[in-house]
């Protein structure tokens, strides 16, 4: 048995029209569910306007009781269009010294008023996209060194095994290719000083950003490989080997952080008068 459907407006008819028949108010009602209000209500505008009575009406109050006035409104769009580059809060502190005796509207008022006008001028985030960077490109073997681990593998008695490479990216000769049982720096060290030993000291070093080559959590991005590679081991490796110290670096060839030149700073800094209210001040300076 399918399911009955009602609307609002039959039901409506069908109740005027017992009522017309000449059935009580009190048990017509309660058949259909309403109180006494609602039915003396429905054939009240039924008796005022006819069928057209018995149709939803707009719930919408018939005024605002907060609404700003016309004149302000007015105000508003007049002081944005003197000054194009104001905001919100600007445009209501002027408002505010201006006309001291009016009530001064809150700044999110003052931001739909000028967003009904279309003098709101809306920015549209830019979408972030990665762009890779220029890696360097070395002219002679031990120019620049490879080094990765390749993956991890379970061997036969439930033990997992690195692979730690380290490659001349120009001749794409294999210095070493070590199995070490973990990722920690403390494996790496040994293999990289014995390379640096045999085969000497590149000019840069290049890896990813995975363990131990780079650590997100630390300062600068740096892990305890790039420290010790730019501090300790590399100065102790350089007096033993006498050649050029290396550099760790990871995915970008670039200077180290403290390589790069310091910004210079003036010594005192002049700023220029303005009209317009600044917030940190708190609204103060010269609104003319």
């Amino acid at each position: 048995m399918p399911w009955k459907e009602c609307d609002r407006m039959d039901e409506r008819l069908r109740f005027v029209a017992r009522l017309l028949d000449g059935e009580k108010m009190a048990p017509l009602c309660r058949s259909f569910g309403i109180s006494r209000k609602t039915g003396y209500k429905i054939f009240e505008r039924y008796k005022e306007t006819g069928l057209q009575g018995l149709t939803d009406r707009s719930r919408r109050p018939y005024r605002q009781a907060n609404q700003l006035p016309f004149q302000v409104e007015q105000l508003i769009v007049s002081l944005k269009k003197e000054q194009p580059s104001w905001g919100a809060p600007k445009i209501r502190e002027r408002l505010k010294r201006r006309y001291p005796d009016v009530h001064t509207p809150a700044v999110s008022t003052v931001h739909a008023v000028l967003d009904r006008h279309d003098l709101v001028n809306r920015r549209r985030k830019r979408r972030y996209r990665a762009e890779g960077t220029a890696l360097s490109k070395p002219r002679q073997p031990n120019d620049l060194w490879c080094a990765d681990y390749k993956g991890e593998f379970m061997l036969a008695d439930r033990r997992y095994c690195y692979p730690l490479t380290i490659t001349d990216f120009e001749s794409r000769y294999l210095f070493a290719c070590e199995a070490l049982s973990s990722t920690k720096e403390d494996f790496a060290f040994g293999v990289f000083e014995r390379v640096f030993k045999e085969f000497g000291v590149p000019l840069a070093i290049r890896t990813d950003n995975g363990v131990p080559f780079a650590s997100p959590n630390a300062l600068y991005v740096l892990s305890r490989a790039e420290a010790w590679n730019q501090a300790g081991g590399r100065q102790a490796l350089a007096r033993e080997l006498h050649v050029l110290r290396p550099r760790l670096l990871r995915r970008r060839d670039v200077p180290p952080r403290a390589d790069r030149k310091p910004l210079r700073r003036t010594r005192t800094t002049r700023w220029p008068r303005v009209a317009a209210p600044h917030q940190k001040w708190g609204a103060g300076g010269r609104l003319g």
